[in-house]
């Protein structure tokens, strides 16, 4: 007998405790030993900066949306809408378990897009790609002498994979399905082998339609998104003047957001704040410091981020009368990806 949403839903929730476990785990971990009067030295000593991070913010997340919308332009969805449901999406994974707003995004707003679920999950697969590759690359060409060696290779390897890798998707997407299919049809057949083949396809497909061309543009647009990014580290860390070196911004942005890899609750509260400090204490930052500035950053990203797709959600729901509970909305989402 198949089994109702409704009935894996809160199986789906329980899951969600080892995130939870873990993300206090690394707050434990982070802010131990570090006096409560920690937490009120960092000062606007450079008040003018805030218009850095206010800036660099709205840029940021504007190209990430013109990023999907392009990517989406073979369906002619309206850059309007994209925008919409990119950020409506953003603001649950904030704050929401299982990556939620991702499967919003695939399935819930998928006739808003008038694309399929699995077109539009392939394209979340690039973005993925995208990000990963481009926070990879900084973190590798940032990383101060005093983190675990074990990380130090760890990430040059996982660069040099994913470089490989994206580069061969990018400019070969359009001969690489029949000999990945050949590959895959070698491989034991059993569900997680048939789903990674079909999502590798899906994310070759979008690829192969957005040309070359369209490809680094693609690219293009991602190491923008990541300098603004990496510009509100440094906008912020200059409004609060504090000590550390030309690099260190850049590897806490990179290590921060590659800390959203591991198991964690919602918005990665914990292992965020704990690359942080890791990352600017190898840079030359007090730990104390780095531990309560990362603190203070991760609650601007996901007060900023979380506030205006929460905004755009509601202010849809508004236009188009929509009454209906979202937790009963979520209820109705598949249990599984495309």
């Amino acid at each position: 007998m198949q089994t109702s949403p409704t009935q894996t839903r809160p199986r789906n929730y329980v899951k969600t405790v080892p995130g939870l476990l873990v993300s206090i785990f690394f707050l434990w971990y982070t802010f131990r030993g570090i006096h409560p009067s920690e937490f009120r030295s960092l000062g606007l000593v450079h008040p003018t900066w805030i218009l850095g991070i206010v800036g660099f913010t709205v840029v940021g997340y504007t190209l990430r949306c013109v990023r999907w919308a392009r990517m989406l332009q073979s369906a002619n969805a309206s850059f309007s809408t994209c925008a919409r449901v990119l950020m409506t999406s953003l603001a649950a994974n904030n704050i929401m378990p299982l990556r939620i707003g991702d499967i919003m995004r695939i399935f819930t707003y998928a006739p808003d897009l008038g694309i399929a679920p699995s077109a539009i999950f392939s394209t979340v697969i690039l973005e993925k790609l995208l990000d990963v590759f481009v926070v990879g690359l900084i973190f590798v060409r940032t990383m101060g002498a005093d983190l675990p060696v074990n990380i130090r290779h760890g990430a040059d390897a996982a660069l040099l994979i994913s470089s490989v890798g994206l580069l061969v998707l990018m400019f070969g997407a359009g001969k690489l399905e029949t000999p990945v299919r050949k590959i895959f049809v070698s491989l034991p057949q059993n569900k997680l082998v048939a789903k990674v083949e079909h999502w590798l396809l899906l994310a070759i497909s979008t690829l192969r339609q957005m040309g070359v061309r369209g490809n680094l543009v693609l690219l293009f647009y991602s190491l923008v998104i990541w300098f603004c990014e990496g510009m509100i580290f440094v906008s912020a860390i200059h409004l609060v003047g504090l000590t550390v070196d030309f690099l260190g911004p850049w590897e806490a942005v990179s290590f921060a957001n590659l800390s959203y890899m591991l198991p964690s609750s919602p918005g990665a509260i914990g292992p965020f704040e704990w690359a942080v400090k890791t990352a600017l204490a190898s840079h030359g930052t007090a730990k104390p410091l780095a531990a309560v500035f990362g603190l203070a950053i991760h609650a601007w990203m996901l007060v900023s981020v979380t506030g205006a797709g929460g905004l755009i959600f509601l202010l849809h729901r508004i236009r188009i009368h929509n009454h209906r509970p979202l937790l009963e909305e979520i209820e109705t989402l598949p249990t599984e990806l495309p």
